[in-house]
């Protein structure tokens, strides 16, 4: 698989706490330069990332993010002032709570408000499936199809475990021939990233595949 293809499918991430604004204007340069699907940063950032990068990469941020136990309408409006700030994808997470106890028509209707907020936005759905049984894993790929959401996507990274082969397995199995995948956490290198993508992932989060490209001098056409 070309390395282009593979970076032209990653969400190139950068979501710790203490990054500085000099950090983010690094991966929107990076974004821009390899060609990666988006970057993704927290909301804070949001406004001034798409101001800088003017169009040239696509801006994700994340809702909700990481526990995914706050209220539809704290998500909505969080949701709703990223898209203002120019956001292009938005990243939400569920509320794993709710999924453990079964309340799967809570989750749906949650998903649906926020993805009638993104209207023709990607809304991609964090499971964060290291917390979750493989029969919780199917019902929420049933879930996310039925919402409407553009993609399910594994994990936030920050987590117990991101990623494996088993859940993008799984996903590719029980997801509507509309909702896509993506693989998030643990992508650690380029043979990884063709691995999750060869099983049935769209996009992967990471921020590795750059900085492996960046490391590799050898690599042709950057």
């Amino acid at each position: 698989m070309e390395i282009k293809e593979i970076l032209s499918k990653c969400d190139h991430t950068l979501l710790t706490q203490t990054a500085t604004w000099e950090d983010i204007q690094a991966i929107v340069d990076d974004g821009i330069k390899y060609g990666t699907a988006s970057v993704c940063i927290p909301p804070s950032f949001v406004k001034r990332a798409a101001g800088y990068a003017d169009g040239r990469v696509k801006i994700c941020t994340v809702i909700g993010f990481p526990n995914g136990y706050s209220t539809t309408k704290t998500k909505l409006f969080e949701t709703e002032d990223a898209l203002k700030s120019g956001a292009d994808e938005i990243d939400m997470v569920v509320n794993i709570g709710e999924v453990k106890a079964g309340h799967f028509d809570a989750v749906r209707d949650e998903i649906k408000i926020l993805k009638a907020a993104c209207g023709e936005k990607i809304l991609k759905v964090i499971i964060e499936t290291c917390l979750l049984t493989d029969e919780e894993k199917i019902e929420m790929c049933h879930v996310v199809s039925e919402a409407g959401a553009d993609y399910i996507k594994t994990s936030t990274g920050f987590s117990t475990a991101g990623a494996t082969p088993h859940d993008i397995e799984l996903f590719a199995k029980h997801v509507s021939p509309e909702t896509k995948i993506k693989a998030a956490g643990g992508i650690s290198t380029i043979e990884d990233a063709e691995n999750f993508i060869k099983l049935g992932a769209s996009r992967l989060g990471t921020s590795r595949i750059v900085k492996i490209v960046k490391a590799e001098s050898n690599i042709t056409g950057y």
